[in-house]
This record gives C-alpha cells, sequence and structure tokens, in this order.
C-alpha cells in the first residue's frame, strides 16, 4: 500500500472481548486468532466490522505455516517427469514446489492485512492513535 497511511484511531465501537475464533479456522489460524486478538482488544481500534480482515489475516497466517510444513518436508523444488513413447518416465528437470507460490502469496495477504490492522511496527508507530476524549484542539 503506498502514499498516506490512514491514523489508526480508538473506535467507540471497539470489539470489548475477545471473542472466540471461528470454528472453521486451521488450528494455525486459531492459534494466530488467540496470539493477536487480545492484542487488537486492549487497543480498542478493531470493530465487528473488522472481523473479516482479522479473520482473512488469520488464515493467511495458518496457510503461511501449513506451507512452511510441507516445504520442509517436500523440499521447494521436485524433478518432473514426462512419460516418452516406450512408456518410460524421462526427467524434465526441477520444478518449483507449488507451495511455494501459495506461502508467497499468503505472505503477501498477511503483511498487508497486518498493516491495515495496526500490526506492524510502521502502523503501530502512526502518531494519530487517540481517544475520543483526548483535546487536540488549539482554540478554545
Amino acid at each position: 500500500m503506498r502514499g498516506a497511511k490512514p491514523h489508526l484511531v480508538v473506535d467507540n465501537d471497539a470489539v470489548k472481548r475477545v471473542p472466540p475464533a471461528p470454528g472453521w479456522l486451521s488450528p494455525d489460524a486459531k492459534k494466530e486468532w488467540r496470539r493477536v486478538m487480545p492484542i487488537l482488544v486492549e487497543r480498542k481500534i478493531l470493530t465487528t466490522a473488522d472481523l473479516a480482515s482479522f479473520e482473512n489475516y488469520c488464515t493467511a497466517i495458518g496457510q503461511i505455516r501449513e506451507m512452511e510444513r510441507h516445504l520442509q518436508q517436500h523440499g521447494h523444488v521436485f524433478t518432473a517427469f514426462k512419460e516418452n513413447r516406450d512408456g518410460e518416465l524421462v526427467p524434465l528437470g526441477l520444478k518449483r514446489n507449488p507451495a511455494v507460490g501459495i506461502q508467497a502469496d499468503a505472505m503477501t495477504r498477511s503483511r498487508l492485512l497486518a498493516a491495515e490492522l495496526g500490526l506492524t511496527p510502521v502502523s503501530r508507530s502512526r502518531p494519530a492513535i487517540r481517544d475520543e476524549d483526548d483535546d487536540d484542539s488549539l482554540v478554545d
């Protein structure tokens, strides 16, 4: 996301208690939910309207971890074969494991959503995180 980033503002409709993770999330995604949701609730920036974005963030993190386990077991590349006219398998060379691309896509999505949710160092350092009670008016 390029350009000026929106400031994070404390929302009066913010989620006040940590909701349970949706049952359809993978175990890895549920683990991320339990790790990060308390942080977002404490910061008072997540509303019920934002829950879908957070679900997508957790899903992406779950996919990253799942693909990493797959890649550790099967490797980042594999030898592709083709059957010749005699029915013999002939090696074609190395091919990238499709899990590499799936993991890269999930990393991109998680990074974008993390920034949107205020979970990155840059997004946390934005100066405009404030309560509505703050009086920042220069004129009385």
